[in-house]
């Protein structure tokens, strides 16, 4: 520890994170702290250019409104928001995002991102919020725009720098400490506001991918709740974390399934080739009003497809040799249907090669031609995510504008995207209750965050004193790499040792209480208050253990790092889902012993943590409707 120089580092607005919504805020923030002299600092664990959920790129931006196109308005949109979330969205956020959403795929554009076009130029949609793009290199553009706007600000990134947690002064953020994962350096940044965007969280449930598979992942496996550990230890209000999102994906690979029901008008089947969404249609009686919106929510599409796998029809099917074959009969001569077949096959392949080529891989060594026989799809492992489908993130302040009488009290308190700690902004996946925003969104709702961010700085532009005592932070941090240097010799296999845990095996445990006790895949997504109760009692005793993780160098310091992070959103996830006594998203979990939806739990179900003490409060905020049904 001895080896280990402390850098510290003094700057304005303080940016965490390196994916769609650090890149929107840094393009964002440099502006505006160039027109008033202040700095701006970067820090990604990663490297810019393939950080964060678009790291291996994208078919298609999934949230363009097409405002000047005539096509859709924002109340389109935010029934759209609303519905698939069955009811719960902050909806001056989501008006907020989509208001400026389109600005910013044209910016996408014209930094030369493929978008593709018809005969008469216009967007090609995959849906009606979608767009399609050849986007590979989609990150690697988007990453140099912000790179290039910090250095014209004359600001600075620090790559491969973990951040732990938050310094603090008072009731205000101050600053953030953190590690070097390439180095022997502790990090200590100071700042007058900082805006986390260090995503969401994966591998806190048991993967489906095991043995050869493990780590593979819809979402990137690298996000491990950051943003969520961040706020909590900052003392901010968070909101929907029950809400945690299961993609239905192409199985083992996780490819995605968007393109194929919305661009080739796909079907999926069970194994005995009915279409789950026409053989349950009656169960979406249940389900009030969102059983009868269009689309169907997502959670209700999951839940009919798990309906029939719990029954025994499975596997599911996509059928994606149905969709090629009709799409390409639709030609008027035979050789202009061989030719669209061609286009088709090529369409599929790309489709994957564009954003999730581990699909591709597994086509090819499985021999699955998609033009010729069905591919499996299935639900996936419970992510938690506020940028898809989810919604889970911090509680934060919407814009002044969009406030009515009504809201204010509730949703505003003094700049956008503020958290309720002084001084923190958040945004993408670290921002929550706006749901739907995807790789655009977030990165519209980076620069709404900066920009509240920088109006924060200038309106309070005085250096917040750092409280925490810092020698005793960088022990605490580097305590795993002591303790296994300390012990490793103790046993013939460092491996095992009663004396510390090794980081893969602790999110192993912590994957096995996730997935058994808080509606897991092994649990086919169901729990119960008991059931809850009893992963909280033993999140308890794994909290403890994490005292005593062992880390052999720095990469491994990253993981029982991240793991704690992991545990403290495992934690916020269970008291939430207790919290709420009913089921609203069947399909993403099912509360058995309260398996309804309930008119008095038509609000937000919000969680804060005493930092001092780690006691949590548990609170109900209000859903104020701005735009009619």
């Amino acid at each position: 520890m001895e080896n280990f120089e402390t850098v510290e580092v003094t700057t304005d607005l303080l940016i965490l994170g390196g994916g769609m919504a650090a890149c929107g805020a840094a393009v964002e923030s440099a502006y505006w702290a160039k027109q008033n002299g202040l700095k701006v600092t970067v820090v990604d664990k990663a490297a810019m250019d393939r950080s964060g959920a678009v790291a291996m790129g994208l078919s298609a931006i999934n949230q363009y409104v097409g405002l000047s196109e005539g096509d859709n308005t924002l109340e389109d949109y935010v029934n759209y928001v609303r519905n698939d979330l069955m009811g719960v969205a902050r909806e001056d956020l989501v008006v907020s995002i989509a208001r400026h959403v389109d600005s910013t795929v044209h910016l996408f554009e014209k930094w030369g991102l493929p978008i593709w076009k018809d005969a008469e130029g216009k967007y090609v949609h995959e849906g009606r919020w979608q767009v399609m793009i050849n986007g590979e290199s989609y990150k690697v553009l988007v990453a140099e725009a912000a790179k290039n706007a910090l250095k014209e600000a004359d600001s600075e990134i620090f790559e491969r720098v973990f951040i732990v947690g938050p310094l603090m002064d008072g009731d205000r953020v101050a600053g953030a400490y953190g590690f070097s994962v390439r180095e022997n350096k502790f990090y200590v940044f100071k700042a007058k506001a900082i805006m986390t965007a260090m995503g969401g969280a994966v591998h806190v449930f048991k993967p489906r991918s095991t043995g050869e598979g493990l780590g593979r992942a819809w979402y990137p496996p690298w996000n491990s709740g950051s943003s969520t550990y961040f706020t909590l230890a900052a003392g901010a209000e968070l909101t929907c974390q029950e809400v945690r999102f299961i993609p239905v994906r192409f199985k083992d690979g996780y490819g995605p399934v968007g393109a194929w029901f919305l661009l080739f008008k796909s079907r999926a089947v069970n194994g005995l080739g009915e279409s789950y969404m026409e053989t349950r249609r009656p169960e979406l009686d249940n389900w009030g009003p969102y059983g009868h919106v269009k689309p169907v929510p997502a959670n209700l599409r999951n839940y009919l497809m798990l309906l029939d796998v719990n029954e025994g029809k499975g596997p599911i099917y996509m059928k994606t040799e149905e969709a090629i074959q009709k799409l390409a009969a639709a030609m008027p001569d035979p050789m202009e249907q061989k030719k669209k077949l061609k286009e088709l096959e090529n369409e599929a392949w790309e489709d994957f090669l564009d954003m999730t080529i581990s699909q591709a891989i597994l086509w090819a060594a499985t021999n699955t031609q998609p033009e010729e026989k069905p591919s499996e799809i299935a639900a996936a492992e419970p992510y938690f995510i506020g940028s898809h489908s989810g919604a889970s993130g911090a509680w934060v302040s919407g814009p002044e504008d969009l406030q009515t009488d009504a809201t204010k009290a509730d949703y505003f308190w003094g700049y956008a995207n503020m958290a309720t700690t002084k001084g923190l902004f958040c945004a993408g996946d670290a921002s929550g209750a706006s749901s739907h925003k995807f790789s655009s969104g977030s990165f519209t709702e980076g620069r709404i965050a900066a920009k509240g961010a920088i109006k924060f700085i200038v309106e309070n532009n005085t250096q917040p004193n750092v409280a925490d005592d810092i020698e005793a932070l960088k022990t605490k941090v580097l305590a795993p790499l002591a303790l296994f240097e300390a012990e490793k010799a103790k046993t013939t296999d460092p491996d095992i040792n009663p004396a510390y845990i090794r980081p893969k095996m602790y999110m192993f445990r912590l994957q096995k209480i996730m997935d058994e006790y808080a509606g897991g895949v092994t649990a086919q997504f169901a729990t119960s208050k008991a059931q809850l109760e009893k992963g909280l009692e033993l999140l308890g005793v794994l909290k403890e253990d994490a005292e005593k993780l062992g880390a052999e160098d720095l990469h491994e310091l990253m993981r029982c790092w991240e793991n704690q992070h992991r545990t403290y959103q495992a934690e916020a996830h269970i008291r939430t889902m207790l919290f709420r006594e009913e089921t609203r998203w069947p399909g993403y979990y099912f509360r058995s012993d309260t398996p309804t939806m309930k008119d008095e739990w038509y609000c937000f179900a919000n969680c804060k943590m005493d930092p001092a003490t780690g006691e949590w409060t548990m609170l109900k905020r209000p859903i104020h409707k701005l735009v009619a049904d």
